[in-house]
């Protein structure tokens, strides 16, 4: 069913049913192999699959009856707001490559190819001045190496960055936690409205829906996965910006952390970051080098990447040779601290590319435990992902 903007309408429908994730739609759409099956389902076939519970199946047999999908494109096209399905061209390619991409998104501005060579900078609301100075900095210099900002728009820390971005001349995509029709935080409407001309503002949510914290943790996903890295700056023990890190683990992604002082708590979560194994970044080189074959690999171009100009004196010294480094000793694990639930995980993880639903089975652990664990080792470089949904141990 789909009309003539070349939306489908069942998996809209699908889609926009509040409660079903992209995991409880894949296992809809493996158990029935359409959305539009989906909807001709009873109610004890839905509730057959896996994860699909009464409210749920009750949820899908309402939007069976009471359909919204009409509603929001009118919503968004009086908006000017795109609507982009999974498999629509447009669809930001690194997104798509994550393990549970948003099967909707909707976006105001423009989403281009340059945006496939995005970093996130993301961080605490209640940033110090040492940390909305790095944000800004950060930004600047990653938009004159050639990247788009990918941040949550919201105060502080993401805030900093989407500006440093915009006043470098480059591009910033903004993901909320809510609707594009219900900005949070309100003050920053003008905001949005610049980056909308300057790159994109993009939610999963439908743009009526207002925010509410369960969202963000799923937002913080997007956050990442549009982008090849992500770099926390200022993050206390319990920050939004570290689930963000995690996921950016989770999807294969590169984690980096700027150090602060030991002094302000705001730090110690980008400090716990780096003693995982985080790449601690002080210059802007410290990211160009993690990314450089990333960058290349998204873009199809063989060039390095662009460093930031530093400008020299007349009788500056010039710049010394590099000097080859002796190859770094590996690292010993598994660790004799570990615990012995690491331990369950490193024992069922081989040289060869595992399945992570293997591992957490074979591990008897709870899902959420192992995969904090996989996280943790990744973090240390003990172990790699491959694919998206394998791991193996680092050579």
């Amino acid at each position: 069913m789909a009309d003539d903007d070349g939306l489908d309408r069942w998996a809209m429908r699908l889609a926009l049913i509040d409660g079903i994730g992209p995991r409880a739609r894949r296992a809809l759409l493996d158990r029935f192999g359409s959305s539009r099956r989906v909807f001709e389902a009873t109610r004890q076939e839905l509730l057959g699959v896996d994860g699909i519970g009464p409210t749920l199946a009750a949820k899908v047999v309402e939007a069976r009856r009471e359909p919204r999908e009409e509603s929001v494109i009118a919503s968004c096209a009086a908006s000017s707001i795109r609507v982009l399905m999974d498999d629509h061209t447009d669809y930001p390619a690194l997104l798509r490559e994550i393990p549970d991409p948003p099967p909707l998104l909707f976006a105001a501005g423009e989403i281009t190819e340059a945006d496939r060579r995005a970093v996130a900078i993301v961080g605490t609301r209640q940033a110090t001045a040492y940390g909305l100075r790095q944000a800004d900095r950060f930004a600047r210099h990653l938009v004159a190496a050639g990247f788009a900002v990918v941040s949550g728009l919201a105060r502080g820390i993401d805030a900093s960055a989407h500006r440093g971005a915009l006043s470098a001349g480059g591009r910033t995509i903004a993901v909320l936690g809510g609707g594009l029709l219900r900005l949070y935080p309100p003050e920053h409407a003008e905001l949005a409205r610049t980056i909308r001309g300057r790159g994109a503002v993009v939610s999963e949510a439908p743009p009526e829906r207002p925010p509410s914290s369960g969202n963000f943790p799923q937002r913080n996903r997007v956050i990442s996965g549009l982008s090849l890295g992500t770099l926390v700056i200022e993050a206390g023990r319990r920050s939004g910006a570290l689930i963000t890190a995690r996921h950016a683990l989770e999807q294969g992604r590169e984690v980096f952390a700027v150090p602060g002082s030991i002094e302000n708590f705001r730090s110690r979560g980008c400090h716990q970051l780096l003693r995982d194994g985080a790449k601690l970044v002080e210059t802007i080189d410290d990211v160009l080098d993690e990314l450089d074959s990333l960058a290349r690999l998204a873009d199809g171009r063989p060039a390095r990447l662009a460093r930031p100009q530093t400008a020299r004196t007349p009788n500056s010294p010039p710049p010394p040779s590099p000097i080859a480094k002796p190859p770094a000793a590996p690292s010993p694990f598994p660790d004799p601290e570990w615990s012995e639930s690491e331990l369950a995980v490193w024992n069922v993880v081989g040289a060869e590319p595992t399945l992570i639903d293997d591992v957490i089975a074979a591990s008897g652990l709870h899902s959420a435990e192992a995969l904090a664990i996989l996280g943790s080792f990744e973090l240390r470089k003990a172990v790699r992902r491959i694919g998206g949904a394998r791991v193996r141990r680092a050579p």
